[in-house]
């Protein structure tokens, strides 16, 4: 279906001599007293590198409320993806660590852990079977440290606590086997009583000093987290400016949805893994995007099931169109990520794409490429990672292949990117 956004006339307005808005923010200058007074606008400055903050605030005067073209009734569109691009550290993680110190995981069907995954290897299932022999309906894993720790190692490592692979069979653009797990081993649980568990890990994570390491069964594992105070501004001034903001999210949709009220994103604009219900409870089996049914189990919301994810949930488009690129027109003005999984989504952002430098290949190789100028690469807000000495192996293992193969990262031309050095790092040379 064909969706009209008012905000494409913004874009073909400032598509000047084919750099588009980059062009435009080359010229515009500086906003003085009368947009203060009129336009909505970013407050923090503290850790936004060179110019990323103007030319974040150039992008919400030209399609937000401010520009010339804009309609209340076609809203611009804003996705972040949520884990260490909105918050420092993994919400998924920390519901994780807590049902398993609570002892929240049900027993598998049967006892049988192939059921929890059609894409767990025998010998992790064995190993899980070992460590945590059925004795009711939930596993102590709060007593039982050995079944704590294989559960946290199939979960954290993708390898049983002997080293064998867990998971295998899958495709590597649109599934993260070890991501879905947790949203599968939610089952047996009302989405209320999974945000029951998000809302207590996330109480403990924000009240923890930065730093802190908590133990679940014999292991140490993180146990604080933080928004970041660069992106609650910013999303709250999209949304000030007319925005429509989204959070897509590799993380079980209720987990996310407890943290996003943090940021004033209500659940109608949260997406992440989402299971299928049944009698009111959480099954192990996930919901489908495009052509992919429910419970195949085949595609979560990572790298390319963003994309979908994005299609299909916002902008409509229905059966296997929405893993499809879709035109220019339909498609968000603005995406920030982290992470090779937030790739495909943020390449359709047809204004600019922010990325924190997480050190992630594929998506530095992009970034730093930059032939359209629309990706600005920030170091993180808290904990920002130093230079990579190696430049990133772009034109030769950048890109992984839907079974696993490593390849070179190529643009949309076919070409292949080059290395690209490391130069976004260092907290000293950010404002």
């Amino acid at each position: 279906m064909k969706i009209k956004h008012r905000w494409y006339a913004a874009a073909a307005a400032l598509a000047v001599a084919g750099t588009g808005l980059a062009t435009a923010q080359a010229t515009q200058t500086s906003p003085g007293p009368a947009h203060a007074a009129k336009c909505p606008t970013l407050h923090v400055s503290k850790g936004w590198y060179g110019a990323n903050k103007a030319k974040l605030q150039r992008m919400l005067d030209t399609y937000g409320r401010c520009g010339d073209a804009y309609d209340k009734k076609a809203k611009p569109l804003a996705v972040f993806d949520w884990d260490n691009t909105v918050i420092k550290n993994d919400v998924g993680d920390a519901t994780m660590f807590w049902m398993l110190r609570n002892s929240k995981i049900r027993t598998p069907e049967g006892g049988d852990w192939h059921t929890t995954s059609r894409y767990l290897t025998d010998p992790a299932a064995t190993a899980l079977a070992t460590a945590c022999p059925a004795t009711g309906r939930t596993l102590p894993t709060a007593k039982n440290t050995a079944c704590a720790d294989e559960i946290a190692a199939v979960y954290g490592e993708g390898t049983t606590t002997g080293g064998k692979t867990a998971f295998d069979g899958f495709d590597h653009r649109r599934m993260e086997p070890q991501y879905a797990w947790l949203a599968q081993l939610t089952q047996g649980w009302s989405s209320r009583q999974v945000k029951g568990f998000a809302a207590a890990a996330r109480k403990e994570n924000l009240a923890a000093p930065v730093g802190t390491e908590q133990t679940v069964g014999t292991g140490k594992v993180t146990g604080w987290a933080r928004y970041y105070e660069q992106q609650r501004d910013l999303i709250r001034t999209l949304k000030k400016a007319g925005f429509d903001v989204y959070i897509v999210s590799a993380s079980p949709e209720p987990v996310a949805e407890v943290w996003a009220k943090g940021v004033g994103l209500d659940a109608r604009h949260v997406i992440g893994i989402r299971n299928v219900v049944a009698h009111g409870k959480q099954t192990a089996r996930l919901k489908g995007c495009g052509s992919v049914k429910d419970g195949a189990d085949s595609m979560i919301t990572y790298i390319d099931g963003k994309r979908c994810a994005i299609n299909e949930r916002i902008l409509k488009v229905r059966g296997a169109a929405a893993e499809k690129v879709q035109p220019a027109a339909q498609r968000q003005v603005f995406a920030a990520g982290d992470s090779d999984t937030d790739v495909s989504f943020l390449r359709d952002a047809t204004g600019l794409r922010l990325v924190l430098n997480r050190n992630k290949t594929e998506l530095m190789c992009r970034a730093y490429d930059n032939g359209d100028r629309r990706w600005l690469v920030n170091p993180m807000f808290i904990e920002p990672k130093g230079k990579q000495a190696d430049p990133y192996p772009c034109a030769t293992t950048g890109y992984t292949g839907r079974d696993g193969s490593e390849g070179p990262v190529r643009r949309t031309d076919g070409s292949v990117i080059p290395d690209q050095q490391d130069s976004v790092y260092a907290p000293s040379t950010a404002n």
